[in-house]
């Protein structure tokens, strides 16, 4: 990378050991996440990001609205939508209007989708024991929770991903495409 010289903005590049970092952290996150999906699967038929949300729900003290779960899980609102709809499709969640706020969309988790949760959950636990809490000390662990607490809490000052603006798709202009007049 010392062939990367800084752009017209004046922008340096990351030293070697930020690249290191940059690359070690994120090759972990994904092979973490690609063992826990293959585990998700096999053992209850779900991707991790419907676990995730099987997993906040029950963990919730009460019912959590669609915006709540996208926040939480850093998903974009038409994602979640579609991964909810296949949720409540299988009997795992409902969903409904929210008893404060009619504008938004309450979820609950069902008994079937607390049964799938409680079922899985022990072989998630022990993967994710194995793969990333086994090859560190208690010392590591409570270094590498301060550390990527402080780094998310800092990402998160930004404003969540459902507060952003919804982006409009420009009509379409492709050949053969219907047209309305006004």
């Amino acid at each position: 990378m010392s062939q990367i010289r800084p752009d017209a903005d004046g922008v340096q590049p990351l030293d070697p050991a930020q690249l290191n970092t940059y690359f070690v952290l994120l090759e972990s996150v994904s092979l973490l996440q690609y063992q826990l999906e293959q585990q998700l699967r096999a053992d209850g038929g779900l991707s991790y990001v419907q676990f995730e949300l099987l997993a906040r729900l029950a963990d919730a003290p009460g019912t959590l609205t669609m915006t709540q779960l996208a926040d939480g899980v850093v998903y974009s609102r038409s994602g979640l939508t579609y991964q909810a709809g296949l949720l409540e499709k299988a009997g795992l969640i409902t969903r409904g209007p929210a008893l404060d706020d009619d504008r938004a969309t309450a979820v609950t988790l069902t008994d079937d989708g607390l049964a799938l949760i409680r079922r899985i959950l022990p072989g998630h636990i022990q993967l994710v024991r194995r793969l990333l809490f086994d090859p560190l000390s208690d010392d590591d662990l409570h270094d590498l929770g301060a550390i990527m607490a402080r780094v998310r809490d800092h990402m998160r000052t930004q404003p969540p991903r459902s507060a952003a603006p919804r982006k409009r798709r420009a009509p379409s202009t492709a050949p053969g495409a219907a047209r309305t007049e006004d």
